[in-house]
């Protein structure tokens, strides 16, 4: 593909594009676990945790063909989000003030973020991967320049979590959602339902992964209350 022609510029106008639209999740996932991170440490760990999103994306674009063709990836990939996503939403525990440094919760939160993408990057470099025709010089800078994208809509989340901290609950649902979505399209319930059952499923097991996940982490919440206030 010659750079100087417009349907290069095209494709890497449609990653970049693409890539915005799918990055709300990344940008929840980052927001969510960076909250916490003190003042200093917060803007790095969103800029840090933007760049191992985009990192994966690359990763993934090149092995992404043979992986989703994989029985039970999704499966596992699902189970994996909804324990982040219980996780994200549980208060810390209360280990003294001093308990815990400060880069050793930079590097948490940015391992969190890494799993998260992890699982979340499966579905969304097929389309980037489609654009590219293989052009690794497209998918590469596509994804370079999303990064301040994913960082501002982190910030904005970020800034609206402080706000309403409520939308943490609303942000575990939506990795809950994710999560029912990405089971029911894993090629082993694809043979065991059939694709009909599946399309109708579809729906109804995405906001069943939201459920469990905000009942599972106030049930491990109100556990983890009860243990405090005996103690």
């Amino acid at each position: 593909m010659d750079y100087m022609q417009p349907v290069f510029w095209l494709a890497l106008l449609k990653i970049i594009w693409i890539n915005v639209l799918l990055s709300g999740d990344n940008a929840v996932v980052i927001a969510m676990a960076c909250r916490s991170l003190p003042d200093r440490l917060r803007r790095w760990g969103m800029i840090m945790g933007a760049a191992v999103a985009v990192g994966m994306r690359v990763i993934f674009t090149a092995v992404v063909a043979t992986l989703l063709g994989l029985p039970w990836l999704k499966i596992v990939g699902s189970l994996a989000l909804m324990y982040i996503a219980v996780d994200l939403v549980l208060p810390e525990d209360e280990a003294g003030e001093g308990g815990v440094q400060a880069h050793d919760s930079l590097w948490r939160a940015v391992g969190t973020i890494a799993v998260a993408d992890l699982v979340m990057s499966l579905d969304n470099v097929v389309a980037i991967a489609a654009v590219a025709d293989g052009n690794w010089t497209l998918i590469i800078i596509g994804l370079l320049i999303s990064i301040p994208m994913i960082i501002a809509g982190a910030a904005l989340i970020m800034s609206l979590l402080a706000r309403f901290p409520f939308l943490v609950w609303a942000g575990a649902a939506l990795l809950g959602w994710v999560a029912g979505e990405m089971f029911i399209s894993d090629v082993k319930i694809h043979e065991w339902l059939g694709e009909l059952t599946v399309e109708h499923l579809e729906y109804p097991v995405a906001a069943a992964g939201a459920a469990l996940v905000v009942a599972i982490g106030w049930l491990i919440g109100r556990q983890r209350h009860a243990r405090h206030a005996e103690s």
